[in-house]
């Protein structure tokens, strides 16, 4: 019997019906597949019970929801989120903040598609999408205050030290839209930070708004020790061309001994005999020989009580033992007297790579000394100590460590009882300075360090009594999250908000039991401290930190702080790099923004504010929001 013949209408039907039960195949495994991963979301939520149990009923769907994302994200879901993009359903690309509501919106268009029964499961579910971004708004509220007039976003800003005793500092940072003032217990001392919260309050009363306070808590800070001084020395030069010639003179201001203070408005202030002094008038002329015996002199271009300016044309260093004499009209000199008030100049390490440096629990800082004067042979190799000398113990050979901000890396070579022996790995080729009180950055080592020390909890009772929140430096164990929660009962805030801030590796990878810790009061958020994070993990890691804390911190409705280096640059000098500004744009998907001090602050908060109310119609968390464009359509 000869074949029916096919029209290609025939074939056409025949290949959307064999394309229709390849989906309805593709959909029974689906539906298989992402119930086994339903029940696996609730036996973690079972298992977690104890955990969960200590977690304030505030934020319990909160920690439930946490819980159902970590048991999502064991897995690799890649090869899942094709298929069920091939379908036309949602890949569950941007289920963080609901995550079994939106597994169970999938499994019931799923059942729908292959004509299945699904019943309503939402009872069983701790969030939805739209109610777990009101508990997100709700969480946020608590700790960080109202969401300013719009923009989505608060900013924060560090308060210098002027702002204790200058109520027209704090007034413009207010001003310029400053919604929390950040008062770092590193710095100052109590009675500075009870000015600062009194201007802070004061400042937002005058302009009829609510500022929160943030006062951090410095923790255990390992840093590097004391350096021997180099000698007293002040070089004064002038400017010059590029031919070398000096078309300034330098300024030198000279006081009394006895009234000595520094003059800002020239380039360098000595001490002198008050009667010498006495004696100067404008046009005089100064001689010496400086610290390395050449002849120079200096010319006085003003005088009054107290003070006389003078200005001088060659390079000069002087020393306490830099003798200055008079040169009187017949060409005689007279009058002599020592430089005074020359402060030895803080102590330095050169370090290049190679070269190696042993880190101590005590004792002065020093450099390299060399055999005979041989600039080859060590005789003894540079050091420094530690400001934590306990941490020497808990190192291991093999582990990394970095200093100053990640600018010179090492590997531990050798341990012992009282130093450790590190290989400078990572300097520039022209080599590196190591100063005192520069930060040490041990990734690699399981140190056991409380974070709370015995000046935090004085520290605590202060902020407790000044702050709305505060904020918990180097936090790597729930346990000590617990701790600090009890100090606030004991000290009658338990409704204190609390900031866990992120800046250790450990803290990372412990962020979850650190998040479930905080929920146990009433507020909690996170602040992603990006500096020491960077040194910490890499740099080259840290934009997929960074993305994986946003992450967990939706997940758990959290409030994200976004902090460290953000406008930096325009703080600083006054002008941004573009880099920085599209960092800056980044900042929307957190709920505040943390600017830094600096001599240009109240232009960067304006640019931030700029910025965040722009980027609020692109951008909503990981959701990319379809605003009209106004660029290309007509």
């Amino acid at each position: 019997m000869p074949k029916k013949k096919t029209t290609p209408r025939t074939e056409s039907v025949n290949n959307d019906v064999q394309r229709a039960d390849q989906n309805i195949e593709v959909c029974h495994r689906l539906i298989d597949e992402l119930t086994g991963l339903r029940r696996t979301l609730l036996d973690r939520e079972s298992a977690m019970a104890d955990a969960l149990a200590q977690v304030s009923p505030r934020f319990r769907e909160s920690a439930r929801n946490l819980i159902h994302y970590l048991a999502l994200r064991v897995r690799d879901l890649r090869p899942l989120q094709e298929q069920l993009a091939w379908l036309g359903l949602s890949s569950l690309g941007r289920s963080e903040s609901h995550v079994l509501a939106n597994l169970d919106k999938v499994l019931s268009l799923l059942h729908r598609i292959t004509g299945q029964p699904w019943s309503d499961r939402s009872a069983e579910e701790p969030a939805g999408s739209v109610s777990s971004r009101r508990l997100l708004e709700t969480h946020a509220v608590d700790l960080l205050g109202d969401y300013p007039q719009g923009r989505p976003v608060r900013i924060m800003v560090t308060l210098p030290s002027t702002a204790a005793h200058d109520f027209s500092v704090v007034r413009e940072l207010v001003d310029a839209g400053m919604d929390i003032a950040r008062i770092n217990c590193a710095h100052d001392g109590a009675e500075d930070w009870q000015a600062m919260a009194d201007h802070v309050r004061r400042a937002a009363k005058a302009s009829q708004r609510t500022v929160h306070i943030l006062m951090d808590l410095g923790g255990p800070k390992i840093r590097t020790g004391e350096v021997e001084p180099r000698p007293a020395i002040l070089r004064l030069r002038p400017r010059r061309d590029e031919y070398g010639r000096a078309y300034r003179p330098y300024r030198l201001g000279l006081r009394p001994n006895d009234l000595f203070e520094v003059q800002d408005s020239v380039d360098g202030c000595i001490g002198v005999d008050a009667k010498w002094l006495a004696h100067l008038r404008e046009g005089a002329q100064i001689d010496f020989a400086d610290a390395r015996g050449a002849k120079r002199h200096l010319l006085i271009v003003h005088c009054e009580d107290n003070l006389a300016i003078a200005e001088g044309l060659q390079t000069a260093y002087l020393s306490p033992q830099t003798i200055l004499t008079i040169k009187g009209a017949d060409n005689k000199k007279w009058g002599a007297t020592p430089a005074g008030h020359i402060e030895a100049l803080p102590g330095v390490l050169h370090l290049y790579r190679g070269d190696t440096l042993r880190v101590t629990k005590a004792g002065l800082g020093e450099a390299a000394l060399y055999h005979d004067g041989s600039d080859q042979v060590i005789r003894e190799v540079a050091h420094i100590a530690c400001t934590l000398p306990e941490v020497i113990d808990q190192v291991n050979v093999g582990e990394r460590i970095w200093f100053d901000d990640g600018r010179i890396g090492g590997i531990v070579r050798r341990t012992s009882a009282g130093a450790l022996d590190v290989e400078v790995t990572q300097a520039r080729d022209q080599g590196e300075k190591l100063v005192a009180d520069k930060g040490i950055n041990l990734p690699d080592s399981n140190l056991d360090l409380p974070a709370l020390t015995e000046k935090d909890l004085a520290d605590l009772q202060v902020a407790a009594t000044l702050a709305d929140m505060v904020g918990m430096s180097f936090v790597q164990r729930p346990q000590d999250v617990y701790r600090l929660r009890n100090e606030l009962i004991g000290l009658g805030r338990a409704d204190m908000g609390l900031v866990l801030k992120i800046e250790t590796l450990k803290g990372f990878e412990r962020l979850p039991e650190l998040m479930l810790a905080a929920m146990s009061g009433e507020r909690a958020g996170v602040m992603i401290a990006r500096g020491d994070l960077a040194v910490e993990c890499g740099y080259e890691r840290l934009a997929e930190v960074q993305e994986e804390i946003l992450w967990c911190a939706e997940a758990a409705h959290m409030p994200v702080i976004w902090a460290t280096q953000v406008l930096e640059t325009l703080a600083k000098t006054g002008l941004p790099s573009r880099a920085e500004i599209s960092d800056a744009g980044l900042g929307v998907r957190a709920e505040c923004v943390m600017l830094n001090k600096g001599p240009y602050i109240t232009s960067a908060i304006r640019t931030l504010d700029d910025i965040l109310r722009r980027m609020a119609h692109h951008q909503d968390k990981k959701r990319s929001l379809l605003r009209a464009l106004r660029s290309w359509v007509g």
